[in-house]
C-alpha cells in the first residue's frame, strides 16, 4: 500500500481532543492536523516525536493535514485508523493472506445486522466469511498489544463474530499490528479485561484470530508475516 504523497515531515507538539494534533513542520510551519484515531495512542505521543503527515487541497476541508505515521525509537507507527482496511483489501485480492484466500468476492463495509457492520464480507460457491480487522500500535517489550483504551465497540464486534460462527459462516478477527518492532500478540487485559474475556471466549467458540504485521519504509506499507499471539 502507497500512503498519500506528498509525505510532510514534521515533529508532533500534542495531541488533544482525541481527533487533533499540532505539529512543527521541517519547514518551520506550526499546523493543527487530523488525528484519524480515536485510541488512546499509549506510547506514541512524546513530544518531538517524527511524523509524516498527509495534505489535501480540498477547500471544503477544514484541517488541511492529516497525520499518518509517527516514529517511535527508530520505528514508524501507522495511526490512521483508515489504512489498515485499505491495506487488508490489497491484500485479500492478491491472495496475501493464505487463510482468507480463495474467495472471489470481496464486499467493504457489510452489514450483518442492525447496529452491526464488518469490515469486509467473502464469498465463494461454499462458504461466506466476516471479517473484522483492528488497528494495533501499542507495543510493550517486544508484545503488540490492543486495545490501547477500553473499548465496548470492540467487544460487541467480537459477540457479532460469536454469532456469525453459530450461524455456520467463518467469522474473522484480524489484529494488523502497524509496525514493525513486534514479534507476537495478545490482548492488553491490563487496559481492558473485558476485552480479554471476550476474545478469549470468541476464540473458545469457534471465531479464528488472525494476527499480522506490517513493515513501513515511507511512502510504502507492507503486510509482512503472520505473529504467534496468546
Amino acid at each position: 500500500m502507497r500512503l498519500p504523497e506528498p509525505l510532510i515531515p514534521g515533529k508532533l507538539i500534542q495531541r488533544y481532543k482525541r481527533f487533533l494534533m499540532d505539529a512543527e513542520l521541517d519547514s518551520g510551519e506550526m499546523v493543527t492536523a487530523h488525528c484519524p484515531n480515536s485510541g488512546s495512542m499509549m506510547g506514541l505521543l512524546d513530544s518531538g516525536n517524527p511524523v509524516l503527515l498527509s495534505r489535501s487541497d480540498n477547500p471544503n476541508r477544514k484541517l488541511r493535514f492529516t497525520l499518518e505515521i509517527i516514529q517511535v525509537r527508530q520505528t514508524w507507527v501507522g495511526v490512521n485508523t483508515m489504512n489498515p482496511n485499505r491495506l487488508i483489501h490489497e491484500a485479500l485480492q492478491t491472495s496475501a493472506i493464505p487463510e482468507l484466500k480463495n474467495y472471489n468476492q470481496i464486499k467493504k463495509e457489510v452489514i450483518w445486522k442492525e447496529g452491526c457492520r464488518f469490515d469486509f464480507c467473502l464469498k465463494n460457491s461454499q462458504s461466506l466469511c466476516y471479517l473484522e480487522v483492528k488497528n494495533v500500535t501499542l507495543e510493550e517489550n517486544g508484545w503488540a498489544l490492543f486495545p490501547d483504551a477500553v473499548t465496548k465497540r470492540g467487544a460487541k464486534h467480537l459477540h457479532h463474530l460469536i454469532e456469525v460462527v453459530e450461524r455456520g459462516c467463518r467469522g474473522v478477527m484480524l489484529f494488523l499490528v502497524h509496525r514493525a518492532d513486534c514479534e507476537r500478540f495478545r490482548p492488553a487485559r491490563h487496559i481492558d479485561p473485558v476485552y480479554a474475556e471476550t476474545l478469549r471466549a470468541a476464540a473458545d467458540r469457534g471465531v479464528e484470530i488472525l494476527v499480522y504485521r506490517t513493515i513501513i519504509e515511507p511512502p510504502m506499507v507492507w503486510l509482512d508475516r503472520k505473529l504467534p499471539f496468546e
